[in-house]
Order: structure tokens, then C-alpha cells, then sequence
């Protein structure tokens, strides 16, 4: 029995609007950006990320608790980490080497001199966009792992803006540009169907028993 078969068994239990809404958000759901949150120490601010990774339609985010192990608070990410993907890690460079397998540029975001600005950044190439610690930014680590530095153009005196709205910031520009380009950025049929699948186990109480008894029949 192939997932397809099981998520059409399970599709029964959902309400036509549920079903509209899953397909109608993977229609704008992506993979060619990911966010990387490395050992940030308030704990609402990491929830806030996960939240607007929902909003702007990223799937994955990754966390880096070596230093710093955190749990998601649900009422700051509002169920959102009910639909984003969140993967951990006790190590940067677990982390570092498991995006660049998967294809994935090193991006650190950073205020400093030489970073690249946001409106400049070549969008075309799937980029993992890294945010550190509220008071110390990300480790030197990752600035010499990072294939690139972004920054928000800033005005004022501040020289940095709270990890929660830098992502916020960032995401909202990098995919508005993406979905008005002609890059194929969508999931494509097999992942969407892999992503509604899990979805739809979150949605229904006791799916794993539905989904085993209808194995078994």
C-alpha cells in the first residue's frame, strides 16, 4: 500500500474545507529557501521564526541547540510547528555539512561591513539562511563556513534588528522576488503528497490506528 492510497483513506475523515486549505497552502509551500536558528537563547523568539516560516511558506527550519537546548512554545508559534518541518541539532557542523549535501548555500545574516544587501541577493540558487543569538549574533563558526553574508539595509543608529523580525524581514522580501520569478520553486507532486500525508495525521485523532486497520483489511 503506497501513501497515496493511505492519505486518500484518511482524506474521508477531513472536511472538505481542510482538504481545500492543505492543497491551497502547498500551492505556496518551498523548499528553495530554509532557516537555520543557531543557539538562541529567548526561547519566544525561536517560536516567533517558526511562526514566520509558516507565514512566508517555508517548510524547514533547522535548530542548532549546542549550546543552548530549547523547547517551541506553541501558543508564541500558534500551531505552526504543527506544519512546519522543525529539525534539531546538537551540532553546527551536523548541521552545516547536512544543507550543503542537500544543496543548500551557507548564508549568514549579518549587520557588518561586506555583507551583501538584501534587494541585491541573487535568489536563483537554494540558500539555508542562518540567525544567531540576540546578543553575540552567529559563532565565527558559521561567518567562515558561510558562502555569503546578507544584511537589511538599516537607516538609523540601531545596527541590528530583534532575530524574529530579521526573519520575518528577510523572508517576506526573498519570497516575494521568488514566487514573481520564473524558478521552479513549488514541491513537486511526490513531496506534496508526502507533506499532506503528514499533515493529515496531525489533523485526525488516532490516525495511526485508522491508518492500521486499514492495512489490515
Amino acid at each position: 500500500m503506497n501513501e497515496t492510497e493511505i492519505l486518500e483513506h484518511l482524506q474521508g475523515f477531513l472536511t472538505p474545507r481542510r482538504k481545500d486549505l492543505f492543497k491551497k497552502v502547498l500551492a505556496e509551500r518551498t523548499n528553495h529557501f530554509t532557516v537555520v536558528a543557531q543557539d538562541v537563547y529567548q526561547l519566544h523568539n525561536t517560536s516567533a521564526v517558526v511562526r514566520s516560516c509558516d507565514v512566508f511558506g517555508i517548510q524547514n527550519i533547522h535548530i542548532i541547540e549546542e549550546k543552548i537546548p530549547r523547547r517551541i512554545d506553541k501558543e508564541i508559534a500558534m500551531g505552526a510547528q504543527k506544519w512546519v518541518d522543525i529539525n534539531r541539532y546538537t551540532s553546527t557542523q551536523d548541521c552545516v555539512k547536512k544543507l550543503r549535501e542537500n544543496g543548500y548555500r551557507i548564508v549568514a545574516t549579518s549587520p557588518h561591513e561586506g555583507a551583501e544587501l538584501l534587494d541585491d541577493f541573487d535568489i536563483h540558487k537554494p540558500a539555508a539562511l542562518f540567525f544567531g543569538t540576540e546578543k553575540d549574533g552567529l559563532s565565527n563558526e558559521i561567518l567562515s563556513e558561510a558562502d555569503s553574508l546578507l544584511k537589511i539595509p538599516m537607516v538609523g543608529f540601531t545596527e541590528s534588528l530583534n532575530i524574529s523580525v530579521s526573519a520575518a524581514i528577510i523572508l517576506h522580501s526573498l519570497t516575494a522576488r521568488l514566487k514573481r520569478s520564473k524558478i521552479e520553486w513549488q514541491f513537486s507532486e511526490e513531496e506534496k503528497t508526502k507533506i499532506r500525508l503528514s499533515w493529515t495525521k496531525k489533523t485526525i485523532k488516532n490516525s495511526e490506528e485508522i491508518i492500521e486497520r486499514f492495512l489490515n483489511q
